[in-house]
């Protein structure tokens, strides 16, 4: 999460200033900032974006919030609106369940190669990752829950050595944070139980198994997801029945 004070301390900035660095091209630090602000919920759906608010808050002028603005609108961040503004993009049910469909497919792939590739190496960074994951979920600390579960999945599909699902990956990467962070603490403990089945199963070279705990996995989170927009209670996440391994295929 990108911070938002300065902290304390004298000359300490304001609550909500986010001055940019100036190196790259302003208009791209715009960019991703208000991105960044979007995905972790600092920029709520549904608000009314008004560029000199937005402008204060970065430290910069209008014009590369305009800018950025027109680009998130292309990118189905933001709403632009006539006669309305600006307002951050509210995504409709469908929208999810594609996202997690194409997901689902990429990862699920992704796991069933990793499994076949990892190295101990690979394995041990994979636990650690569980470990963080499960220490931030159960402190509370949403932002570090979101930001671990993405590295662990970022991990599986390099882990994959397929460079197209890693291409792939990269450009869902940042819409499935948006949508996993009001689901992270619904699905808490139980997402990261299955993150460690799935290091198991890929530690095991168990293709098949580490392919279908991937495919549930994103299930769950869907659904997850439409209980917390209806106002359902979450479901319990069931256990796993045992099923035959496959092992990793040897040469």
């Amino acid at each position: 999460m990108t911070t938002i004070s300065a902290g304390p301390g004298a000359g300490a900035e304001p609550a909500g200033v986010r001055h940019v660095k100036r190196p790259t091209p302003l208009r791209e630090s715009v960019y991703e900032a208000l991105t960044e602000m979007i995905i972790d919920g600092t920029l709520e759906r549904g608000r009314h974006l008004v560029e000199v608010e937005l402008a204060g808050l970065l430290g910069v002028s209008r014009q590369p919030v305009r800018e950025a603005l027109q680009r998130l609108n292309n990118e189905g961040w933001v709403d632009l609106r006539p006669g309305f503004g600006a307002m951050v993009h509210v995504p409709a049910e469908d929208e999810v369940d594609q996202l997690l469909a194409a997901r689902a497919a990429l990862e699920s792939e992704s796991a069933r190669l990793a499994a076949r590739h990892a190295t101990k190496e690979d394995v041990a960074r994979l636990r650690e990752l569980c470990k963080v994951g499960t220490a931030y979920q159960e402190s509370g600390d949403i932002d570090g829950t979101v930001r671990t579960n993405g590295e662990l999945h970022s991990l599986i599909t390099e882990m994959s050595g397929n460079r197209f699902l890693v291409d792939f990956a990269a450009q869902v990467d940042r819409r499935v944070r948006w949508y996993y962070t009001p689901v992270a603490p619904v699905r808490g403990a139980a997402s990261w139980r299955e993150h460690n089945r799935l290091v198991k199963a890929i530690s095991e070279g168990d293709e098949d198994k580490a392919a279908q705990i991937m495919r549930e996995h994103t299930e769950h989170t869907r659904k997850a997801y439409h209980d917390l927009q209806s106002g359902a209670e979450p479901a319990e996440t069931p256990e796993p029945e045992a099923a035959p391994r496959r092992r990793r295929r040897t040469t």
